[in-house]
């Protein structure tokens, strides 16, 4: 499982990163004068110090991140929380996202889903009786959600606040909840995200985008309709790698949230099912170690591993492909960004500790 679990994800890291030097050369040239600015960038500061942290974490013993897992929870929140410093956060198009400290920049939000990870499993495979009592379980759950959310809006990142959602729910579920229970989590959370929506204009505007994409086609619907565009003009067997039109200028975010329809364009319908493919097979693969693992802790570790992969994945070909309301999510391994990639090959470094156990 191990062997495997390795070949897929270089598979995906390698498939991405040739995505991108194609999808962004265009944008590249334009902005920083250099074609390959986002390859090298993804490949010297994402892939390869994601490659050694795995390497690293990989042999170092999983469960003693059940103890440190408060700290490194609480060193996320507080990276979380300096974003709002104007010393060290910064951000971009309304959004305060990132942080630069030392020169070096980098998104608190993807380190975050690491931590939930990791203290949740921490949290559930701890004790048996914190999902047994309601209250007791219950209430240190929410106050962290909503703490992370209330930061996470504050930003504002709804995309990554839907997937943390999603983590801490699915999480909950894996360790053993009541049905009951676990819906009446998931109606709270409609609740929560109805009135995020509502409090919002542009938010709502996404959602009535969804439910008519033909209204507005140069504003609000324009992103997920030139998308289609995209996608539709792949075909079955695509245009050609390198040979996207939609690149040169009509899709916005083509190394972002949007690289899943330069898929589709240049390798066409059997590119794209060989991409969600290889997410299946990788969901299958992380599943079978989890349900290989004795340990509760370390099953937990990787549910939440592959809830996250999984939920981010497929949340985001669903809203580029005009199927979910679109959300702003990168596509994993895939979509540009050091942080993020760092973040999840070094929570796979952990599951390969897990599996060798």
């Amino acid at each position: 499982m191990r062997t495997r679990l390795i070949w897929i994800v270089g598979i995906l890291a390698i498939f991405g990163l040739a995505m991108l030097s194609s999808a962004g050369i265009v944008d590249a040239q334009k902005k920083f004068a250099s074609a390959y600015y986002y390859f090298n960038h993804q490949l010297l500061l994402g892939l390869l110090p994601g490659v050694f942290l795995a390497y690293g974490l990989s042999k170092f013993k999983y469960k003693h991140f059940r103890k440190l897992s408060l700290l490194i929870l609480f060193g996320a929140l507080v990276l979380m929380t300096l974003v709002f410093v104007p010393q060290f956060g910064f951000g971009a198009k309304g959004a305060v996202r990132w942080l630069s400290i030392g020169g070096t920049t980098f998104q608190p939000a993807e380190i975050l889903k690491l931590a939930l990870v990791i203290y949740f499993a921490a949290w559930f495979g701890g004790r048996h009786d914190r999902l047994k009592n309601w209250a007791y379980g219950a209430a240190p759950f929410f106050i962290l959600l909503g703490f992370v959310a209330l930061l996470l809006a504050l930003q504002p990142d709804i995309g990554t606040l839907i997937i943390t959602g999603l983590i801490a729910i699915g999480m909950y579920f894996v360790a053993g909840i009541e049905l009951k229970k676990f819906f009446a989590i998931i109606g709270l959370g409609v609740v929560a995200l109805s009135l995020l929506i509502w409090v919002e204009p542009y938010r709502f505007q996404r959602l009535q985008t969804f439910l008519n994409p033909g209204q507005d086609l140069h504003g609000a619907s324009y992103q997920v309709n030139q998308a289609k565009i995209a996608i539709g003009a792949g075909g079955l067997f695509g245009v050609g790698f390198g040979q996207s039109t939609q690149k040169t200028g009509f899709l916005p975010e083509v190394v972002g949230d949007s690289i899943f329809a330069i898929v589709a364009e240049e390798l066409g319908l059997v590119g794209a099912m060989a991409l969600i493919g290889l997410f299946v097979f990788l969901c299958l693969t992380l599943t079978q170690i989890a349900n290989a693992t004795d340990d509760a802790f370390g099953r937990l570790l990787v549910s939440g591993m592959n809830i996250w992969i999984m939920s981010q994945a497929f949340v985001n070909m669903l809203a580029i492909s005009g199927l979910a309301p679109l959300t702003g999510i990168p596509l994993p391994f895939v979509s540009y960004g050091g942080t993020a990639l760092i973040t999840l090959l070094a929570g796979l470094g952990i599951v390969l500790n897990v599996a060798k156990k």
